[in-house]
């Protein structure tokens, strides 16, 4: 609501319902009525399960995490735009672990000034690429019959982060670790694309987190970058 500049009556016209119900949603935790809610939820241009998870978990009986926001059956029915405008909204941290990950450049050319501009708004940004010359890179490509296709891809990559090598609030790192899954995080969001034995990455599915006080997702996967973080290698200025 304060992102939209939305006030409690001016959301409660557009859900059909009084202001004092809307603040009892904001102050009280309130949960409305399942039609209310797609109505105020719409409006928003949010999720109404991520604005109200119980909505959710009373549809099944089985334990739905309240972080997970979408899953997309393979990161290549994922729009470049859900990762560029979680980017863009991001305040804190961008954190990227990949191997390589080069759609984001060739789909998006702007990546490089996105995240400069980010960075000079106070933005942390960490970008983990794969160390072209690593055992388990080079497996990866042995597993997915890309053969030394995913060396040259990390090398692209590195070509095309170089630029922001020595960019105030921004570090570029390579890593060797056995990535088992690539990570996008912008603050409390998080794009996940799984890794599957013998498919590339543009053919395993993603799911989208966002942090949730009841979850526990988001903050396993936010620690595991930063392990991965602590043991990769920063790039060096030329």
């Amino acid at each position: 609501m304060a992102a939209g500049g939305w006030t409690y009556a001016t959301l409660a016209a557009k859900a059909e319902v009084d202001p004092k119900s809307v603040e009892r949603w904001v102050n009280l935790g309130r949960t409305p009525r399942r039609t209310t809610a797609m109505l105020a939820a719409e409006a928003l241009g949010e999720d109404v399960h991520a604005l109200w998870p119980a909505l959710r978990q009373a549809r099944s009986a089985r334990a739905i995490s309240p972080e997970l926001m979408a899953l997309y059956d393979q990161r290549a029915d994922v729009p470049v735009s859900a990762f560029t405008d979680m980017l863009t909204q991001a305040r804190e941290h961008i954190d990227v672990l990949v191997y390589a990950a080069v759609f984001l450049h060739e789909a998006y050319p702007r990546l490089n000034d996105l995240l400069r501009e980010r960075a000079a708004e106070g933005c942390t940004v960490r970008i983990a690429i794969g160390d072209a010359d690593s055992e388990n890179v080079q497996q990866r490509g042995r597993e997915e019959k890309f053969g030394h296709g995913i060396e040259s891809r990390c090398r692209l990559a590195l070509m095309h982060y170089r630029p922001l090598v020595g960019v105030p609030g921004i570090e570029i790192r390579t890593h060797g670790t056995t990535l088992y899954n690539s990570l996008y995080r912008a603050d409390d969001q998080m794009l996940v694309n799984a890794h599957v034995w013998g498919v590339n990455a543009y053919g395993a599915p993603v799911w989208h987190l966002r942090r949730h006080d009841n979850g526990k997702v988001f903050g396993t996967y936010a620690q595991s970058f930063d392990a991965v973080w602590a043991t990769a290698t920063p790039v060096q200025e030329e």
